[in-house]
């Protein structure tokens, strides 16, 4: 009943699917994180993917469309993943073999990228697990939950409606209690749910070390990201009159210039939203043919819909991301233009 009431996409008819989904073991499965993967999406694949592989499904790959950040590179399994940017025909041809298609943490086959036409064409089973709001209706199967902390916790309720709970070894419950830390700020935010700590408690009880695990995500950190953070706070950190919005702009050459790596600016855009007054903060990341942007804001500030609306991008209330196709002066031009307009609608 815990899970029907907490949890009420996992009603027994999608988890007797998922099961029947699950009967073959000889039969070939993909799971797939989403671009630019975090701490949520690497935690519950690789939690799942070593589920799956303890239970002696044999044919069992994990795909990501790009590397982990390094933060998580310890993570069990990690090795195992097959990257789309190394060898994109490869990771393609395994996603239009596959019988199943498990996609964790993303609510559209867009959030893969390049992978979005092997996932289109598959003729494989759809599953998603996921609590971002308003799912695609491209999948067959959906688990979506968007009052629970992370696609991680909302695995771990999956595998317990499945009846697999006692097979949930400690490097499982490493990768799923990442994905609930990450997901949170460490329990800062997106955590006024009583089940949250409930499962958590449960994956400390199976041996996770919490400091042990804290310490490899936030605190080994190399010393020119620290430099990146430091030059991001004292140069590019910029408030927006009257004192309700901030935000940090990034070129292609400062990131080179402090030997920018895949996941270095991962919680910069925290640093803004921690000033007394700001209620919406963005960080804008140039790339080579786009400019990346994350969102965070407090209270009522729906990052969610203003990443909608003037983005191309989504995820929670007050944790968002989205992307501009325009050059990075007039992206933060746009968003100089819409935040305050925004923010006063909450006011």
């Amino acid at each position: 009943m815990r899970n029907q009431k907490i949890c009420p996409a996992l009603d027994i008819k999608a988890i007797a699917r998922l099961k029947e989904l699950l009967s073959d073991k000889d039969q070939q499965i993909t799971i797939l994180l989403h671009t630019n993967p975090d701490g949520d999406s690497a935690g519950a694949s690789l939690g799942l993917y070593g589920y799956l592989k303890n239970d002696n499904y044999n044919r069992v790959y994990v795909i990501s469309p790009n590397v982990l950040p390094h933060f998580l590179h310890w993570m069990p399994w990690n090795e195992e993943i097959v990257v789309s940017t190394k060898d994109c025909a490869y990771a393609e041809k395994i996603i239009l073999d596959s019988k199943v298609v498990i996609c964790l943490d993303f609510n559209g086959f867009s959030r893969v990228n390049r992978l979005a036409s092997a996932l289109s064409k598959s003729s494989g089973t759809k599953v998603l697990i996921d609590h971002h709001p308003d799912p695609s209706s491209e999948f067959d199967l959906v688990f979506s939950e968007t009052n629970t902390s992370s696609a991680s916790e909302l695995l771990y309720n999956v595998l317990t409606a499945l009846g697999c709970e006692s097979k949930i070894t400690l490097p499982i419950a490493e990768c799923i209690y990442t994905g609930i830390v990450t997901d949170t700020g460490s329990f800062s935010y997106g955590c006024n749910y009583p089940d949250s700590y409930i499962v958590t408690s449960k994956l400390i009880a199976l041996g996770v070390d919490g400091e042990k695990i804290q310490r490899l995500i936030y605190n080994t950190s190399t010393l020119s990201r620290m430099r990146l953070l430091g030059y991001s706070i004292s140069q590019k950190l910029e408030v927006l009159a009257p004192g309700t919005a901030a935000y940090i702009s990034l070129t292609q050459a400062e990131l080179r210039q402090f030997e920018h790596q895949p996941g270095d600016t991962e919680g910069f855009v925290n640093y803004a939203l921690k000033i007394n007054g700001v209620k919406l903060a963005a960080i804008f990341i140039e790339k080579s043919d786009h400019v990346k942007v994350s969102f965070r804001s407090t209270g009522d500030v729906d990052v969610n819909l203003f990443a909608r609306q003037y983005f191309n991008g989504g995820g929670h209330k007050n944790a968002s991301g989205g992307k501009s196709s325009e050059c990075l002066d007039a992206a933060v031009n746009s968003f100089k233009n819409l935040a305050n307009p925004f923010i006063s609608k909450y006011l």
